[in-house]
């Protein structure tokens, strides 16, 4: 055992030491929440340029609707009240007249002035918008521009066209303008958790408010963190295993020590290396969210789940990946191996949504008992607010603590073989052969 803590504390230190290691644990989580922060950094980065667009409008009412809104807008959200920078673009509306003879033709040359530059897009307003009812497959409000989809214009067109038609609609109803506003009040329900009864005192306690981010933010931080530190700690040692076949220095060490107990060492080292980032990365997560005062949003009780999971997973996973590194004969092998590895990290990730959306239901109770998978959709599942029957991380537990007893002594028979034998193309059927035969 002295020799396996020998090897563990040896790849520790050569890992832990670097400027590279301390500069990961800073630079990692910014890559992986790169996607919002460059949101919020760069929400401001907006094209205010004026946009002209061209409205044709064949119910003969919506076209000065959009020209006051446009106005209006124009006014108010254009140029910031304090300092007066612009901050968006104007919106210039042209309304153009009908070509009845040639409608198509029309409609192509505004699209070429789209081309140009000269419009930014142009909208087409059928007739039959004003009683859709009567003609659904032939009622549509067009939006021509060059990324329509994504375009801001078409959103903000969606408002005063629809507005003013209501308007229209009503009057032919008889019914007067200063009725519409109750008429058509629009109430949202709002999410609230469940009422409880105060254990103290005995008062039933009222439902606080259910936000969207309270439901996400906890799973998919856990989800995230897990990933980043299973590739800290478990996907490294592939490579460094192969490295040291092919620079025979795994044969030197062979010399004074069973491979098994090389490889145990390199697993132990891995966690080690593991357990220091998540001390870090918890440590600081707590921190924030005391600092922050939303300390009731996050069960605190997950975090030794955390870390009893965590350790399996790269006991677990790191043997899958030092098997394979000793089966490399070279870089191209290593590679090629790499994303199959990869492949139990990365599904959780590709089934997220369902499971926090759902993450009673059976698809997500029988995926999160996969020990491959379990790891990280336990840790999403139970970081959820409703959480889960307590029976399942302890079922899930013992899943993955006889898959990783299994994992490992599979992982040693390959490693065993593998680790000396140099100019051999790995195989999956040779894999095979050398966990039956040894």
């Amino acid at each position: 055992m002295h020799k396996v803590w020998r090897i563990a504390v040896r790849d520790y230190l050569a890992a832990v030491k670097t400027k590279g290691f301390i500069i990961g644990l800073a630079v990692v989580p910014v890559i992986m929440s790169g996607s919002v922060l460059a949101m919020i950094l760069l929400k401001d980065q907006v094209d205010t340029r004026g946009k002209k667009i061209a409205v044709i409008d064949h119910t003969g009412i919506v076209a000065e609707a959009i020209v006051d809104a446009a106005r209006e807008r124009n006014e108010k959200e254009v140029y910031e009240e304090n300092t007066g920078d612009k901050i968006k673009p104007e919106y210039i509306i042209e309304i153009v007249n009908m070509d009845q003879a040639n409608p198509d033709q029309q409609k192509l040359e505004l699209s070429d002035q789209v081309r140009r530059g000269d419009l930014h897009g142009f909208v087409e307003i059928f007739p039959e918008a004003i009683h859709p009812s009567q003609n659904w497959d032939e009622t549509h409000i067009a939006y021509y521009a060059k990324n329509a989809a994504l375009d801001d214009i078409r959103r903000w067109l969606i408002s005063p066209i629809n507005v003013r038609l209501r308007s229209e609609r009503l009057a032919r109803l008889g019914i007067a303008e200063t009725d519409e506003e109750e008429l058509f009040a629009w109430l949202s329900v709002e999410g609230r958790n469940l009422i409880e009864r105060d254990t103290k005192t005995g008062d039933v306690q009222d439902a606080q408010k259910s936000e969207e981010w309270h439901a996400v933010v906890v799973p998919i931080i856990m989800l995230m963190l897990m990933f980043i530190l299973i590739l800290m700690g478990a996907s490294p040692l592939l490579n460094a295993v192969m490295e040291e076949k092919l620079q025979r220095i795994a044969e030197v060490l062979l010399g004074s020590i069973q491979p098994f107990q090389l490889m145990l060492g390199k697993l132990i080292g891995g966690i080690m290396v593991t357990l220091t980032g998540a001390s870090v990365y918890i440590l600081a997560g707590v921190f924030a969210v005391m600092q922050l005062g939303i300390y009731q949003i996050v069960p605190m009780y997950i975090i030794p789940w955390f870390f009893i999971y965590l350790i399996l997973a790269v006991f677990m996973l790191g043997s899958i990946f030092a098997a394979l590194g000793s089966a490399a004969s070279d870089v191209k092998d290593a590679q090629s191996m790499t994303f199959p590895a990869m492949i139990p990290v990365l599904i959780p990730m590709f089934i997220l949504t369902p499971v926090l959306k759902e993450p009673l239901s059976d698809f997500s109770t029988w995926m999160s008992l996969v020990p491959l998978f379990t790891p990280m959709l336990m840790m999403v599942r139970m970081g959820t607010p409703q959480g889960i029957p307590m029976w399942q991380p302890w079922v899930g537990l013992v899943g993955v603590i006889l898959f990783t007893i299994l994992s490992v002594w599979a992982s040693g028979r390959i490693f065993r073989v593998g680790i000396l034998l140099q100019g051999s193309t790995p195989k999956l059927s040779r894999i095979i052969k050398w966990i039956i035969k040894g």
